[in-house]
């Protein structure tokens, strides 16, 4: 299914940290229509204060109730905007946007890598996948940012956690977890991560010296969120070929391999 404009009511509210909320929202078409990695876009002001929508991951859905969860962090005045609305209340919405992770009954063994607010499309996608054994790698900046940890341990067989300070879990960052998993015994099908440019930088560079595949979704500003600007270009290698090619991360993404992707 396309992406619709909807007018959609606020089910639920909840702060869970001092900066990150999750909100709950009542949408049949994007319970039943959306998929791991996709995105909506959200009009985060009254009047025309402020006019780019902000793109928001879907971290949950639940059909039989027809709501979906997005889960972020306050940055800006959109953010702040979103995080005070209240339950009952109407959010401009126009979802499900973007492209989804690619799932296989194929891949038995899975690795899960996020950093920060990159844990959130993660945590759908591990909930959904439903046949493999599943590792979820988690990383923040400290113990008072750590969320959502119970919810990957319910869809997990293994959890990993690290912060930078060490306040919590290993003081590490979620790449050196990354590659001890990649060290040990189990053969991995396939990696999906993100978060940070650099982590995931890094991510593809330990998939590819380990002969993984890997799948990433991109973190980038967006402008229209429906590829008309230039806002969220990144560079994509053209297949079949050495050159390479602007891709819109709203439109064309936000998941790639990330093999396809020119890490600069």
């Amino acid at each position: 299914m396309t992406a619709k404009l909807l007018y959609e009511e606020i089910s639920s509210i909840e702060r869970l940290s001092e900066r990150i909320y999750m909100m709950r929202i009542k949408s049949e078409h994007i319970s039943k229509s959306s998929k791991p990695g996709q995105f909506v876009n959200i009009r985060c002001c009254e009047g025309n204060e402020l006019l780019l929508r902000r793109p928001i991951s879907i971290c949950g859905t639940d059909i039989q109730k027809g709501t979906f969860d997005i889960t972020f962090m306050v940055k800006g005045k959109g953010t702040q905007y979103l995080s005070q609305r209240k339950p009952g209340e109407t959010l401009d919405i126009i979802g499900p946007c973007g492209n989804a992770f690619e799932l296989s009954e194929n891949y038995k063994n899975v690795l899960v890598a996020g950093g920060g607010i990159g844990i959130f499309p993660l945590l759908y996608l591990a909930d959904m996948i439903r046949h493999s054994n599943k590792c979820s790698l988690i990383g923040f900046k400290s113990s008072s940012e750590i969320v959502m940890l119970d919810r990957f341990k319910t869809c997990s067989n293994k959890v990993g956690v690290c912060t930078d300070d060490g306040s919590a879990g290993e003081k590490a960052f979620v790449t050196e977890l990354l590659e001890k998993e990649l060290n040990g015994k189990i053969k991995w099908d396939i990696i999906y991560a993100c978060g940070p440019y650099e982590m995931m930088k890094k991510v593809h560079m330990l998939s590819a010296e380990h002969g993984i595949k890997c799948q990433v979704s991109l973190e980038q500003r967006m402008g229209c969120g429906i590829g008309a600007c230039l806002a969220c270009a990144c560079k994509i290698k053209c297949r079949g070929s050495k050159g390479w090619t602007y891709k819109h991360v709203c439109k064309d993404g936000p998941v790639f391999y990330s093999s396809e992707v020119i890490w600069e």
